[in-house]
């Protein structure tokens, strides 16, 4: 194991890796955020119009695209 920090700046190695994992993070983070299921900032409010949003249509209503 000491080869291999021979080889590589131990405290760069760090910064790098820190970087890299904020960097996923955020990523994951704002993944979530743009979901509707996992977006925590907007509440239940938002899933009750999502809900009510996605209800499906009455059955008299038919698509055109169907016809």
């Amino acid at each position: 194991m000491w080869r291999i920090w021979r080889l590589y700046d131990p405290l760069r190695a760090m910064v790098v890796q820190g970087i890299f994992l904020f960097g996923l993070a955020a990523m994951i983070h704002l993944v979530l955020l743009s979901t509707s299921t996992f977006n925590w900032l907007d509440g239940v409010n938002a899933r009750a119009k999502v809900a009510q949003q996605t209800a499906s249509m009455p059955s008299g209503v038919t698509s055109p695209v169907a016809k």
